[in-house]
């Protein structure tokens, strides 16, 4: 009798995100097809209504990273579609979103996020074979995980894996939008910047290859605050320049390894979308940032 493989079991499905999987399906589908209400339909004294223009994208070819939130569908999931919509093909990116047949030659996804549970140094991994959502398991990428684990920043963590969003929440986007794929997923917890770039530029691959980081921003700040840190801290992301604090992301630190990725290997940041939980729930006396970028590699 074949083994049973490991599967890191969804944590948050019903909490952040619908459990029913065509519930979850519609919900995506909906937010994807929703997005380009984004920054242009923000409130006028919103972070997203005062965020610089976008470069346009690239025609042939899809980003090679994004930067994508990770709270609740209904506060941050307009701006996570802003993020994923940009690996679906054509301007709406609702037809990869319908029928998972987004950027066809991406098929392996390197996705970070901060450790929100249990306090780790450097990074971990989940000692998986596979994560699983209400719309199926996703297979991790062995070869690379191997890969990474030989790394002195990289360990064995599943603890750190088990209660975590960063990851877990951006998973119905990816699965919605890309169909199947192989999935290296990492926590980040106290790393320097080039410990983090170090993993990614290991697992850079080509255009088979997409990373993800998983970020909020600014945590419970009146709005307007929240709306002037979030505007610098746009303004560093798409300038590449570091380091960003915790108190501008909570996912600062696999940000700092992009930003330093970036640099080296030539991508050009753009933005996607940048509000704020205020803007999605109405509640703007305490918020959470939320933004999405784009980065893309130099035309050949």
């Amino acid at each position: 009798m074949a083994s049973q493989i490991r599967v890191r079991p969804a944590a948050v499905a019903g909490l952040f995100y619908p459990d029913d999987p065509v519930a979850l399906r519609s919900t995506v589908v909906s937010l994807l097809a929703a997005r380009s209400r984004g920054a242009a339909g923000a409130p006028a004294g919103s972070a997203a209504a005062a965020a610089p223009a976008a470069p346009a994208a690239p025609s042939h070819r899809p980003p090679k990273a994004l930067i994508a939130p990770h709270a609740g569908y209904s506060y941050s999931g307009p701006i996570a579609a802003s993020a994923f919509a940009a690996l679906a093909p054509g301007t709406a990116g609702v037809a990869g979103a319908a029928g998972g047949g987004g950027a066809p030659d991406l098929r392996r996804v390197v996705l970070l996020g901060p450790s929100h549970q249990v306090p780790l140094r450097g990074l971990g991994l989940p000692g998986a074979e596979g994560f699983a959502t209400p719309l199926g398991m996703v297979p991790l990428d062995l070869e690379a995980a191997a890969a990474v684990a030989r790394l002195p920043q990289v360990a064995v963590r599943p603890d750190a894996h088990e209660a975590e969003h960063s990851l877990e929440v951006e998973l119905p986007f990816l699965q919605v939008v890309l169909g199947p794929f192989e999935l290296l997923p990492l926590v980040v917890g106290q790393a320097g910047a080039e410990e983090v770039a170090e993993v990614l530029e290991l697992v850079w691959g080509g255009d088979d290859t997409v990373l993800v980081i998983s970020s909020d921003l600014s945590h419970y700040l009146p709005a307007a605050a929240a709306e002037r840190v979030d505007r610098e801290t746009a303004a560093q992301i798409l300038a590449l320049s570091g380091p960003l604090t915790s108190r501008q992301a909570c996912g600062a630190v696999p940000i700092n390894g992009l930003l330093a990725a970036a640099r080296r290997q030539g991508l050009v940041p753009r933005q996607l979308d940048l509000r704020h939980s205020g803007d999605t729930s109405g509640d703007r006396s305490r918020v959470v940032g939320y933004g999405a970028w784009a980065f893309d590699a130099h035309a050949a």
